[in-house]
C-alpha cells in the first residue's frame, strides 16, 4: 500500500530510519521498508540479509517484522538476535550478506530505527539506496511472486569477540583494571565476550543490565553529564581506565585514571599512530571538527591525512575510495579497514587498552602526548535563519579571518592554532559550533563573540 510522503520522509532520513515507535514506526511500516530493501539487494545480486537488534522493548517485534518482509520478497534471513551495531557489521562481513540493525542508538526509549548495509558492511545512505527505498515505501512496494526466503538463527557473538581480538596484539599487556559503563545498552552484552577472555584485564562493570528504558542515565556519552557516573566509578574503584559506550555500543568514550574524559580526537591520534606503525604511509581519515593535532600527528608518523565532512556515510565512502587504514570522528566513531571499513567502538577500545598496557605510565600521561590544543566541544544554537546567522558571524570576525573553507558548513581559521566551525545539523534544526585554540581563554572569547552575535539576530538563538 502507498504511504503519505511527508510521514515517510520524516522517518527515512539521510543515514538511517528512525522515529517514535507506534506513532512513526510500527511493524507494518518496517515490513514495507524490508520489502523495498530486499528488492534493492536482489537487484544487485544479493540473496541474504542478517538482522540484529538492541535491548529496546520494541526491538524484537520490529526485527521479526523486518525478517518477514524480507523473506516475503525472496531474501534468506539470518537472525543474530541481541547485538551491538558493530556486531551486526561483523555479521554482514563474516557472512558476506546485507544487514539490518534495529536500534535508535542514544535516543530515548520511545524511539527505534534501522541501520542498513550491503554485504561487507557497506553503508546504505540517501545517495546509495535509502532514497530508492523511501520512494518505494511511499508509492507502495510491488509484490513478489517468486520463492519465499528461508529464516534461521545464528549466534555470532563468540566469533565477533574472537575476530576483534585477532586484530590487536594483547599478548604483552600488564594487568589493568578496566571500568566499563554500558549505560544499560548493548556493551553489557558484548564486553564480556570481547574483553572477558583477556587474562590481563579485570573488568569492573557498571550498568551492564540490558534495559532499553535507560534507568540510570541516557546512553549518550557525548553529553558530559552522562559520563559522571563512570568518572566517579573509576576513581572509587582505582581503575586504570574507564570506557563508556552508547546504546548500540558502536561508539566508545574513554576516561583516564583520574576520572578525566579523554578527547575522542586524542584517541583518534593514538589509534592512527598504532595503525601507521604497521603500514607506513597509509591514509587516515578525520572529520573536519576533530583536533588539528590529528593530521599533524599523522604527518609526523609518515601517514597521509584526509579531511572529511561530518557523518559516517562520508567517512565510509572515503575509507573505500582511498583504501584508508583508519578513520576517526569527534563523536567517538572509529573506522577500520580491517573491519570492512566500518566503525567499532570496541575495536578502538582494544587499541587504547593495548597502548596503555604495553607501557608503565598511567593513561593521563600517555594521552598527554596527543593533546595539543583546547577544545570547546559541540555547542548548539536553535536559530530561525542559519545562513543569516553564519553570515553575521563572519562579518563580526572580519579581518581576523586568515582562511575560510566550506567543506561542511564554514570553517574559519583565525591563525595561531585557533579556528571554529559552524554547520547546520543533518538531523535537527540546529546550528552547531566547534572551537579549538591553544588556550581555554581563547576558546571562551571566541564562543562569547559567536554566541552574542547569533543571539543579536532577529529571532536569534534560543
Amino acid at each position: 500500500m502507498s504511504r503519505p510522503a511527508a510521514a515517510v520522509r520524516s522517518v527515512i532520513k539521510a543515514y538511517d530510519v528512525r522515529g517514535l515507535v507506534g506513532k512513526e514506526i510500527d511493524e507494518a511500516f518496517v515490513a514495507d521498508v524490508a520489502a523495498a530493501f530486499a528488492r534493492l539487494i536482489r537487484s544487485e545480486g544479493g540473496d541474504r540479509v542478517t538482522i540484529g537488534y538492541d535491548m529496546r522493548e520494541s526491538s524484537p517485534a520490529l526485527a521479526d517484522a523486518f525478517g518477514e518482509g524480507a523473506a516475503a520478497q525472496g531474501l534468506d534471513v539470518v537472525r543474530i538476535g541481541l547485538a551491538s551495531t558493530d556486531q551486526l557489521y561483523f555479521a554482514s562481513g563474516f557472512l558476506s550478506c546485507a544487514g539490518a540493525m534495529f536500534t535508535a542508538s542514544h535516543n530515548p526509549a520511545a524511539y527505534n530505527g534501522i541501520k542498513l548495509c550491503r554485504a561487507g558492511a557497506k553503508p546504505v545512505g540517501e545517495d546509495t539506496g535509502l532514497a530508492l527505498i523511501r520512494d518505494e515505501v511511499i508509492a507502495g512496494v510491488p509484490g513478489y511472486d517468486g520463492e519465499r526466503g528461508t529464516v534461521h538463527d545464528q549466534d555470532v557473538l563468540h566469533d565477533y569477540g574472537q575476530f576483534l581480538r585477532s586484530l590487536v596484539d594483547m599478548a604483552e599487556l600488564r594487568s589493568l583494571r578496566v571500568a566499563v559503563d554500558a549505560g544499560n545498552g548493548m556493551a553489557g552484552h558484548t564486553t564480556p565476550a570481547v574483553l572477558g577472555p583477556i587474562e590481563a584485564l579485570t573488568v569492573l562493570p557498571l550498568f551492564f543490565e540490558l534495559d532499553g528504558s535507560f534507568p540510570n542515565h541516557e546512553a549518550n556519552p557525548l553529553e558530559p553529564s552522562n559520563l559522571v557516573d563512570l568518572q566517579k566509578f573509576v576513581v572509587e574503584t582505582g581503575a586504570d581506565i574507564g570506557l563508556a559506550f552508547d546504546g548500540d555500543a558502536d561508539r566508545c568514550f574513554v576516561v583516564d585514571e583520574l576520572g578525566a574524559p579523554v578527547s575522542p580526537s586524542a584517541v583518534t591520534a593514538l589509534v592512527a599512530g598504532r595503525e601507521l606503525n604497521r603500514e607506513i604511509g597509509a591514509t587516515v581519515i578525520h572529520n573536519l571538527i576533530t583536533s588539528r593535532a590529528v593530521p599533524e600527528l599523522v604527518i609526523e608518523r609518515g601517514g597521509t591525512p584526509v579531511r572529511s565532512r561530518v557523518g559516517h556515510s562520508y567517512i565510509k565512502a572515503l575509507m573505500a575510495d582511498t583504501g584508508a587504514i583508519f578513520g576517526g570522528e569527534h563523536s567517538a566513531h572509529y573506522y577500520f579497514r580491517d573491519f570492512w571499513g566500518a566503525d567499532s567502538g570496541m575495536l578502538a577500545a582494544l587499541h587504547v587498552l593495548a597502548a596503555l598496557g604495553e607501557q608503565d605510565h598511567p593513561l593521563s600521561e600517555l594521552m598527554a602526548n596527543y593533546e595539543r590544543y583546547e577544545a570547546s566541544g559541540e555547542i548548539n544554537f536553535r536559530v530561525a535563519d542559519a545562513p543569516a546567522s553564519v553570515d553575521s558571524v563572519l562579518k563580526t570576525f572580519g579581518a581576523q579571518v586568515v582562511a575560510l573553507d566550506h567543506l561542511d558548513g564554514v570553517t574559519v581559521d583565525l591563525g595561531g592554532g585557533a579556528w571554529f566551525n559552524l554547520r547546520t545539523s543533518n538531523t535537527e534544526p540546529l546550528l552547531r559550533l566547534n572551537v579549538e585554540a591553544r588556550t581555554g581563554d581563547e576558546i571562551d572569547e571566541i564562543v562569547r563573540r559567536v554566541s552574542e552575535d547569533i543571539a543579536a539576530q532577529p529571532d536569534g538563538a534560543t
